[in-house]
């Protein structure tokens, strides 16, 4: 069953708009939400489409226990998908892989979750106290419009299992984002007589250095257990209008993954101390449209033990990748990262996940449901 809905997912495209220009039929994740609570409703699950945003809702579909509800499980993986070719959204059978786009991430995770619990809902065997939500979300990939207006609603679980491939291990921390702009000013003049001018091109040269030297190696201080230490990478610079004329301004941009305990305040505070020590001006801010916290969920919660031992599975682990897990949990839902496909191949050209990783996942979450009351 897995399998085949994988490939019924991979051939619904619900590439991220935000990735296309306006208007393509293959962006929005309409169809795929609509195609999910379709499936589950056939199985008898509660369904409902949550709109976030026109054309672009959540799929939610709920296992109700017969008895009083005693705990509440979120399943949460994500719908959109990064752009790909035309034959990425034909899925193809080679081996023990499936080909195509989302295979992996997430639509690998979407089929095993929403799988585990159509089976568990056709079972004779079920849950009395334990009520289970299949919370399908769009915009992962941007900035989790999905899972920030599922939170909105106030939602209440004692455990989120948030869908990325993560070879089916379970994962309790990841990093934080931060994008940090640079802005340098100087004073525009002719490029034959650069003497009376102030170039900001150079003064971000001279930011842009101590940024990939000084206060990268100044992050290495600093150890997480399960998430190493925090890194800065410039991946944007723009600066002055034409070659002769001495530019009067600069930009640049660069990607801060965080460690829990670190803010964009506290962030900002040590780039600029340290511009200041270097005596180099330049204004220093966040532009993310939305904080991106990282994660960190006690392993000693039970249900969280729980999960790891039928994982089998000592320790938990940490990814250096930003995801819903982050939104859900900063709401005071407790949230892992779980779910079948390795991170190695989302987004590559031929993104592929194995036939024995999807069902070993739906088997594993299948447990899970069983174990509960």
């Amino acid at each position: 069953m897995t399998d085949k809905l994988l490939c019924e997912l991979i051939a619904l495209p619900s590439v991220n708009p935000a990735f296309l220009p306006a208007g393509n039929p293959l962006a929005g994740e309409r169809s795929v939400a609509e195609f999910l609570i379709a499936t589950a409703a056939q199985a008898g699950l509660a369904v409902e489409l949550q709109e976030v945003s026109p054309d672009r809702p959540n799929a939610l579909a709920v296992y109700t226990p017969p008895g009083r509800v005693q705990r509440r499980i979120l399943l949460a993986p994500h719908m959109d998908t990064v752009g790909g070719t035309p034959e990425q959204f034909s899925p193809q059978k080679k081996g023990n892989r499936i080909y195509g786009r989302g295979a992996c991430d997430t639509k690998g995770s979407v089929a095993s979750m929403l799988s585990a619990l159509i089976k568990l809902a056709q079972s004779s065997q079920r849950p009395s106290h334990t009520e289970i939500i299949f919370a399908g979300l769009i915009d992962e990939e941007n900035v989790q419009a999905g899972s920030r207006a599922l939170v909105k609603t106030g939602i209440k679980a004692d455990l989120a299992i948030v869908g990325e491939p993560t070879i089916l291990k379970v994962i309790t921390a990841h990093k934080g984002d931060i994008w940090v702009e640079f802005k340098t000013h100087g004073k525009a003049a002719h490029g034959a007589q650069p003497e009376l001018g102030r170039n900001a091109v150079h003064e971000m040269a001279r930011v842009v250095h101590l940024i990939e030297t000084a206060y990268a190696k100044q992050l290495r201080k600093t150890h997480h257990p399960l998430l190493g230490h925090g890194t800065i990478n410039v991946g944007v610079i723009h600066g002055g209008i034409q070659p002769n004329i001495v530019p009067n301004y600069c930009t640049c941009l660069a990607d801060r993954r965080t460690l829990p305990g670190e803010t964009e305040s506290t962030v900002k505070r040590e780039i600029q101390a340290l511009l200041e020590k270097h005596r180099l001006k330049a204004s220093v801010s966040s532009v993310k449209q939305a904080p991106c916290y990282p994660l960190e969920t006690k392993i000693s919660l039970p249900l969280v033990q729980n999960f790891l031992k039928i994982a089998g599975q000592s320790a938990p682990l940490g990814v250096n990748y930003f995801c819903d897990a982050s939104v859900l949990s900063k709401s005071g839902i407790p949230s892992i990262v779980f779910g079948p496909g390795d991170i190695a191949q989302a987004h590559t050209e031929d993104e592929w996940i194995s036939q024995k990783s999807l069902n070993d996942a739906t088997a594993l979450l299948l447990n899970f449901f069983l174990a509960q009351p």
